[in-house]
Formats: C-alpha cells, sequence, structure tokens
C-alpha cells in the first residue's frame, strides 16, 4: 500500500503541473515586460530623444527646461497660439510620446533622459475643449512641438490638465539658447490674450458635465432680449444702458477727455422685478463683448472673473444677488474675504480699462457703503421697483402677445394686481394657459380671470411671496 502524503505535500503529477503553470505565467511576464520595453525605449525606431535632438542640432538631454503652468480654462487659448505662431514661424511638426502611463509622471527632462528608459514616439494625444456654446477645438493633449522660433529651433512638450496622474496643464520647452525659449513663451502669452476663444463670449464658472465648459468656465448662448421687452419706470432703462454701453461706445471720446471708463451700476429692488431681465437685454445690447456672470458659488470667482475681464476688455462682469458678497461690515464680525475681493478687483483695474460692473441685489440696505466710495466701483444705482398699474399692463401684453387674450382682460388683470412683479405675470399667463389646455380648448378671459383668482387666494400666498410680490387682491 502506498505511504499517505504528508500534510501540504503534493503527488509527483501535481507537482509538476504547478511547476508548468509557474513557468509559463513566468514566460507570458516576461513577454509583457519586454512587449512594454519596446515601447518606452522605441527599440523599433528613433526614440524621443533622438528626434528632439535632431531638431535642436545637439544632445536635447544636456538643455535647460523652462516650465510653465496653464490655467486650465486657459489651455485652449494656449493650443490656438502655438498653433499660430507655428504657422507664422514657417510651420512645425508634431510628434507624440510612448510609454504608456509611465510618461505622464514624468517631466519634459525626464522623457529626453535615460533615467526611466528611452521613450519611443506614438500617436500624438488629442482632446477636444469647447470653444463657444455651439464649437470645440481638437487640441494637443500630450504631444511635443517641433518648431523655429525666429530661425533657432524650439522643442515645445504640451501637456492638458490630467488629474489622475496629478498634473496640472502646462508646457516645457527647450532650446539651445534658454532666451529663445523665453522669447517664445512671452509671444505664447501675448498671442493666447490676442486670440482668445473666451474674447467676445458670455461666460460663467459653473462647470456642469451638461454644458460646453472649459477647467470650469462654461459657455453661454447670448440671450436675445430687445428694449421693447423690458418693463421699467420710465427713463430707467435708458439711464443703465447709457452708463453700460453707451460709455463703451464713446470710450474714444471720454479717455480723450481724461474720464475713467471702468464704471458699476447697482439695479436693486425686490425680487423679481426685472433685474436680471434687464441684464440679459444689457447683453443683448453689447455683441463682441466679453461677458462674465457670476451668482450663487460661482461669486467665489470674483478675482478671476477680474482678470478675465481685463484681459479681454470690452468686457461685462455680472454679480447677482451681490450682498451675499458685498454685505455692510457692520453686519458682521471677523473678515469678509469675499467682499475684499471684490473690492480689490474693481480698484485693480485701470481707469481707462473698458469694463462694467454690473450687480444686482433684492437688499440694497445691506449693501457695503465702499462699494461706492470709488470711481469705478458702482457710480449709478437705478431701482427696479414693483410695477405700477401701466407697467402691469405693458408686461401683460408683453407676455400674453401670441395668446387670443382681449384688451379689457389684460385692463382687468392689471388692476387686480396690484403689488404683484413681472415674475407674478409670467406664472399668471401660464396658469391660465394651462388650465384651458386641461379642458382641450384655446385659452380666453375666463381663464385669465379665473388663474387670477386662484393666484390671489389665501391658499396661494406663499407662491406670491416666492414670486416676489404680495397682490391686494
Amino acid at each position: 500500500m502506498d505511504e499517505p502524503l504528508a500534510p501540504g505535500a503534493h503527488a509527483p503529477d501535481a507537482l509538476a503541473h504547478d511547476q508548468a503553470r509557474f513557468v509559463e505565467t513566468f514566460r507570458s511576464f516576461l513577454e509583457q515586460v519586454v512587449h512594454d520595453a519596446r515601447l518606452v525605449t522605441g527599440a523599433t525606431g528613433p526614440t524621443l530623444a533622438d528626434v528632439v535632438s535632431e531638431h535642436l542640432g545637439g544632445p536635447a538631454r544636456a538643455l535647460p527646461v523652462v516650465r510653465e503652468e496653464v490655467r486650465e480654462f486657459q489651455y485652449v487659448d494656449v493650443d490656438v497660439a502655438l498653433s499660430a505662431l507655428a504657422r507664422q514661424h514657417g510651420g512645425e511638426r508634431v510628434v507624440g510620446v510612448g510609454g504608456g502611463d509611465q510618461r505622464h509622471h514624468c517631466s519634459f527632462g525626464d522623457l529626453l533622459g535615460d533615467g526611466y528608459g528611452r521613450f519611443g514616439l506614438a500617436a500624438v494625444d488629442h482632446v477636444n475643449l469647447p470653444t463657444g456654446p455651439d464649437s470645440d477645438r481638437r487640441a494637443v493633449g500630450f504631444g511635443v512641438r517641433l518648431l523655429r522660433v525666429d530661425g533657432a529651433p524650439v522643442a515645445v512638450l504640451q501637456r492638458s490638465a490630467q488629474r489622475q496622474y496629478g498634473r496640472e496643464a502646462g508646457l516645457e520647452v527647450v532650446a539651445a539658447d534658454e532666451a529663445v525659449a523665453a522669447r517664445l513663451l512671452e509671444e505664447v502669452r501675448r498671442t493666447a490674450v490676442e486670440r482668445s476663444v473666451l474674447r467676445g463670449q458670455v461666460l460663467t464658472f459653473s462647470g456642469s458635465p451638461y454644458d460646453p465648459s472649459a477647467g470650469g468656465i462654461t459657455f453661454l448662448r447670448r440671450p436675445s432680449v430687445p428694449a421693447g421687452d423690458v418693463v421699467l419706470p420710465a427713463g430707467a432703462l435708458e439711464r443703465v444702458v447709457r452708463h453700460v454701453v453707451g460709455v463703451g461706445e464713446q470710450a474714444r471720446r471720454l479717455t480723450a477727455a481724461g474720464q475713467h471708463l471702468k464704471r458699476g451700476v447697482l439695479l436693486y429692488g425686490p425680487p423679481g422685478t426685472g433685474k436680471t431681465h434687464t441684464v440679459r437685454h444689457l447683453l443683448s445690447a453689447t455683441p463682441g463683448t466679453t461677458a462674465v456672470l457670476l451668482s450663487g458659488l460661482a461669486l467665489q470667482h470674483v478675482s478671476t472673473a477680474a482678470h478675465l475681464a481685463r484681459a479681454a476688455q470690452p468686457a461685462i462682469v455680472v454679480l447677482e444677488d451681490c450682498d451675499l458678497v458685498a454685505e455692510d461690515r457692520s453686519h458682521h464680525h471677523g473678515d469678509q474675504p469675499l467682499l475684499f475681493e471684490l473690492l480689490d478687483a474693481m480698484d485693480g483695474l485701470d481707469g481707462d480699462a473698458d469694463v462694467a460692473f454690473v450687480l444686482t441685489t433684492n437688499r440694497a440696505d445691506r449693501l457695503e457703503r465702499a462699494l461706492a466710495q470709488r470711481p469705478g466701483r458702482v457710480d449709478l444705482a437705478v431701482e427696479v421697483p414693483l410695477p405700477d398699474e401701466p407697467s402691469r399692463r405693458a408686461l401683460l401684453a408683453l407676455y400674453a402677445r401670441e395668446l387670443p387674450l382681449s384688451p379689457a382682460a389684460l385692463d382687468a388683470a392689471a388692476a387686480r394686481a396690484a403689488g404683484t412683479t413681472a415674475s407674478f405675470t409670467r406664472e399668471l399667463l401660464r396658469r391660465a394657459v394651462l388650465l384651458a389646455a386641461t379642458d382641450g380648448r384655446e385659452v380666453g378671459d375666463d381663464d385669465l380671470a379665473a388663474a387670477l383668482d386662484e393666484l390671489l387666494s389665501d391658499a396661494e400666498a406663499l407662491t406670491r411671496s416666492l414670486l416676489g410680490g404680495e397682490a391686494a387682491g
């Protein structure tokens, strides 16, 4: 009888099978290592260092690298600038870098040296980046541009932001003459500002995954709101437009007369009265002007918005519900960093900067007085009050222009809806249409009256409050 196997022992056949499996696994591992090494070293062709050295006319690994970080939302501008400069200086060649994930952990100097292996060539990585609400650009995401600056050869590693590898967006430049590298970066900065895709756009800071966004800046479509669609007290809209739009149109004359262009407008009044609607008209009336809209959490980007506005002027910076950051310091203890950022942003622009700050608030009584203490902060404050009866009638006519409602019905509704807002009027007409649609018919005067009864009822008191007013009934 065979002796039993000791605990943990293997039969001869089983042992041979395990050994064979180990040998096969180790062989596959070695094959993969060799395969990856060929990808990294470029054993089947020239390496990155070979190509860059040939372009520069000497060993690239011996040259210093000049680095410059790029803010993520400016990366597409840098790509545009580099392409433009390459055309200006006679063209370029763009090569990709092999080596898989390892290359992303390396600087340009590492890629050109021997410490991490010798990196081969590969296809250029590209990224699609928005250049507007309905357009984008195929930019270099990871690649090396080989070009010349005034005849001197330069190599530029261009890298988009790669959060997974802990890498910010940036450029790394190698040239035989370090002054040439510095001159290229200076030209890139200037050209990026001149050709910025942000110039003339309507922008906000949100980073919504459902909007065209570049590094947290989202492109918005410019609204179309004619002056006839804005209902304000007599002369109010004209004053706002003259201050925001007119100053820009007369910039040359004002500058020649020694007058500052930087200006600030405050629109204040109850919620729902038309402050945002007025802002939309200003944006509509200034095509080609860069506009940065800040509200809610985006107000924390006021300093960045001001720098962007200065670079892309003429510009408008809109701060909605500015009392969230500009509340009077006497109401608080301790520092208010966003308030100081706002004041610094408004003061930091030169007087001849064609930049308008447009602020809106529901609580003008709580605003910091320092906003009006220097020219270029808030030079004009315009109240947007609850609409009077003629204004309510105008709002009803405006929002009901596509509806078969009689003038008499609109007159009656305007008279009954004292103390209500433009938002209330919009909701009133929506409910009238809904009442008729539920019954499968065209909206009529009776529906308007019934919707108004509903909104003026005690049960709708909270709704009226949320819409910005309290009606008399």
